[in-house]
């Protein structure tokens, strides 16, 4: 077991230092997610585009027209669907968005955020549209910036491309130029070379990503409103999950352009579907489903409810759940397709 331990220890030691060394790559590392959130903050610092969203709790069924209320005939705003009212008055109080309608009772409800300007003048277009009154019920929030909701995307993104590129791309390389068929002369296991290459990654990331998270709370003042230790949880299980991804692509791969591609593949949809830029509320059904299938989209879920909603980890037990599955899913097939040499 001591000799166990110590192989994992001196190869995830060397993995280190190998990254460590690597001045340009550290550097991007921790320059860029810095550059990319003030960027972010700078761009859309000013008054927000005249856009109403608006949830809906209505029959699973009907269509969200002008049928159920007058009101939702209204051209200039987009409407989707929640299930619940639970779930959806928490983004009226975030100020995620502008209204929330609930047809379905008699008579019909609206939840309008007393201090939103776009809800006060919904108010107006609902008494101007006709049909059934609606009954008023008020709730109160502090916005959220468009810079507090969009930097845990940003490090999310920079993470996710760290874990996967980070250990897909290097061990193919390994393979490609015979340093894993050197390795499989020594003592050391296949296990303990995948364990080592684990712990090491991680261990970076969460380094990394800790020293540019302060930055960006520092520089920006970023809202954190749940515990650091908790979010340090989330993240730790999130990067692990997403490189056990990176071990599975690298598994058995000798092509650096091969698993380049499929690690380009694998990451442009998570950074589209998994809302990091954007809300993903209101978006098709479908989308909705793949996001889900992806372990981007539980941790930036999880991220954003620690630091915005001030959530702990009790809360979060369907991402860190749907997260740990998804580790170990991806962990069992890389170590059972990982090969030393190429074909």
């Amino acid at each position: 077991m001591k000799a166990m331990l110590r192989r994992i220890g001196a190869a995830t030691w060397a993995r280190s230092l190998e990254f460590v060394r690597d001045r340009s790559s550290l550097g991007w590392n921790l320059v860029f997610p810095i550059l990319m959130v003030a960027g972010l903050a700078l761009v859309f610092s000013g008054p927000g585009q005249p856009l109403f969203k608006v949830a809906v709790i209505a029959p699973p069924a009907a269509a969200l027209d002008a049928g159920l209320h007058p009101f939702l005939g209204t051209p200039q705003v987009q409407f989707y669907r929640e299930d619940t009212v639970a779930a959806a008055l928490p983004k009226v109080q975030r100020h995620r968005i502008d209204l929330l309608v609930d047809v379905t009772a008699q008579p019909p409800h609206y939840w309008v955020n007393t201090q939103s300007p776009k809800g006060a003048l919904l108010e107006r277009l609902i008494a101007g549209s006709g049909g059934a009154a609606m009954r008023r019920e008020a709730t109160t929030g502090r916005e959220i910036r468009y810079v507090d909701w969009v930097a845990p995307g940003v490090l999310g993104m920079n993470m996710m491309f760290a874990c996967l590129f980070g250990i897909g791309y290097v061990i193919v390389r390994y393979r490609k130029n015979g340093y894993l068929k050197r390795l499989n002369a020594t003592p050391l296991r296949a296990v303990e070379f995948l364990v080592a290459q684990l712990l090491s990654r991680l261990t970076l990331i969460l380094i990394v990503n800790a020293l540019v998270f302060g930055a960006c709370r520092l520089l920006l003042g970023l809202r954190m409103e749940g515990s650091y230790l908790d979010l340090l949880v989330v993240v730790a299980v999130g990067a692990f999950s997403m490189i056990a991804m990176g071990l599975v692509v690298s598994a058995r791969l000798a092509s650096e352009e091969l698993a380049g591609g499929i690690l380009n593949v694998i990451s442009t949809p998570m950074m589209v579907v998994c809302g990091v830029f954007f809300s993903m509320d209101g978006a098709p059904r479908a989308l909705q489903i793949a996001a889900e299938c992806l372990p981007l989209t539980h941790l930036l879920n999880a991220a954003r409810a620690i630091m915005l909603d001030g959530a702990g980890l009790a809360q979060l037990a369907y991402p860190l759940g749907v997260l740990a599955l998804m580790s170990a899913v991806y962990l069992a097939l890389g170590a059972a397709l990982f090969k030393w040499r190429q074909d």
